[in-house]
């Protein structure tokens, strides 16, 4: 894999905090986020570039080695394993590994970054490693992160990723919120002296929607209603996350009137069948422009 500065992808210094690569990691994936650049092949290619940067920057271990070694990171790290390993078996060789620290020796990395599960998530492997029954050792945790929106949790999807080269495919529930993680058994990194593979856990990411603000499995949205309907009552149209529905609107409708829409919310995570409810909140306009007829009538309404 060709060098790539990281540092500079992200736009950070050198110096940069965890917080601000976490900041400016956030900010870029997504103005460069395929689903908001479907045919945009540079766009496709900056986002994989940000979230290789992002694999290797926001883990402390990878980005000392990076630091350290440059484009030769990730065979710092195979030297330095390797003298673990030595050191391991002088240790064995004089009577056991009593002592021995054996953090972070577990879990090979995968050294292509630019596959579909680093293309796709930000997250880095966690050091999860432990000793296995026969000796081995457990492979490392992967920790990542899929951006979903809120149209998206909707409704139950099916995703196949590619994990170290191996097809996984997932379900997501509908209703899955934000910061909420589910756990994939066995798809982390791989054990050393066969020792189990260690788990990847998946974060969701739910982007607030423009239109509806949830909470739970209930969502809330304003509507906008003139002022004759308001008064005189009459049919309006309003959204849905799931389409357009036609509200009656009563006579005397006044500014702030709120009414639910039974059903109209999220879906209840893993419950079928089962849906929050939908809050719409009616913001009357007062018209603009009048002319002097409209004023003349207005005037004449003020007098009664």
């Amino acid at each position: 894999m060709a060098f790539i500065d990281y540092y500079k992808i992200l736009g950070v210094d050198k110096k940069a905090s965890e917080k601000d690569i976490k900041n400016a990691y956030r900010k870029l994936a997504r103005k460069y986020h395929p689903d908001l650049n479907p045919n945009d092949a540079e766009a496709n290619k900056k986002f994989q570039q940000l979230n290789e940067a992002n694999e290797v920057l926001s883990d402390p271990d990878k980005r000392k080695k990076y630091d350290q070694y440059g484009e030769n990171w990730q065979h710092g790290e195979a030297y330095e394993q390797q003298a673990r390993q030595q050191q391991q078996s002088r240790q064995q060789s004089y009577g056991g590994a009593q002592g021995f620290d054996f953090e972070g020796f577990g879990g090979g990395e995968s050294g292509d970054f630019s596959d579909f599960f680093q293309s796709m998530f930000g997250g880095g492997g966690s050091a999860r490693a432990g000793r296995g029954r026969q000796g081995g050792y457990r492979g490392q945790d992967y920790n990542a992160e899929l951006n979903l929106s809120l149209k998206d949790v909707s409704e139950t999807q099916k995703q196949t990723l590619t994990v170290n080269g191996k097809n996984i495919r997932i379900t997501i529930p509908a209703g899955v919120e934000n910061g909420q993680t589910i756990k994939i058994t066995g798809h982390g990194g791989p054990g050393v002296n066969g020792g189990p593979a260690g788990d990847l856990f998946i974060a969701f990411s739910v982007a607030n929607d423009p239109k509806f603000k949830r909470n739970g499995n209930d969502l809330y949205a304003t509507v906008k209603l003139n002022l004759y309907t308001a008064i005189l009552g009459g049919e309006i149209t309003a959204d849905t996350l799931t389409g357009k529905v036609k509200l009656k609107v009563a006579p005397e409708t006044q500014n702030g009137t709120k009414v639910k829409l039974k059903g109209k919310g999220m879906p209840v995570y893993k419950k079928a069948d089962t849906f929050g409810d939908l809050y719409l909140t009616y913001e009357i306009e007062l018209p603009t422009n009048l002319t002097d007829k409209q004023k003349a009538l207005f005037e004449e309404l003020a007098k009664s």
